[in-house]
């Protein structure tokens, strides 16, 4: 009971609370640049989802049974970007292959899933937090669970935007940075919900 308690708090703080696009800003490139249909901005999130489990899974045991064993911490950062985007490469070639409507509509922000600072957010939050693999899964499932909603809702808001009368000098970039700041302050009445559900 206690260690389910402990998987769904890492769960839920990571979903709402120390969301990485909308508490860490971390992610920041796709969630502004695949977010304007909803579409992409599922596909993208599903990759994202996907991309951090799995680099959570193999980062794992490299790092405790490789780096760690060896003294090799230093090596982590390097370690872990090549292994992410060994993982993305593989991806983006699966895709491809299978599903080539939304390899075509992701573009170039599939590869940046690479460059995503969310991915290797997750893998070295796991080492600094010190889960064990089962938490570092749910950190990594949950993490990437609050980037689709972030990008679902953001997807939602620029819908919205898009039919608003919008004065000529907030157009574009200034308007989608307003409405990002927006969709990130709701979600700092979470912080209260997950503190109390857990004390």
């Amino acid at each position: 009971m206690e260690m389910t308690k402990g998987l769904l708090s890492i769960l839920l703080t990571m979903i709402l609370t120390q969301n990485f696009v909308l508490a860490r800003f971390l992610g920041i490139c796709p969630f502004l640049g695949v977010s304007k249909k909803l579409n992409t901005a599922v596909g993208m999130s599903l990759a994202v989802i996907f991309v951090m489990a799995l680099a959570t899974a193999v980062t794992y045991p490299i790092n405790k049974y490789l780096l760690v064993a060896n003294n090799l911490e230093y090596l982590q950062t390097i370690v872990f970007i090549l292994v992410i985007a060994a993982l993305v490469q593989m991806v983006e070639i699966v895709l491809k292959k299978y599903i080539p409507s939304l390899y075509n509509a992701l573009g170039i922000y599939l590869p940046l899933i690479t460059t995503n600072c969310a991915v290797l957010g997750v893998v070295t939050l796991n080492v600094d937090n010190g889960y064990n693999f089962l938490q570092s899964l749910v950190c990594a499932i949950g993490g990437g669970v609050g980037f689709l909603i972030a990008m679902v809702m953001f997807a939602g808001v620029r819908s919205r935007l898009e039919s608003c009368d919008i004065p000529k000098f907030l157009k574009g970039l200034p308007i989608t940075l307003v409405a990002a700041s927006l969709v990130s302050l709701s979600f700092l009445g979470f912080a209260g919900v997950v503190e109390k559900i857990f004390a």
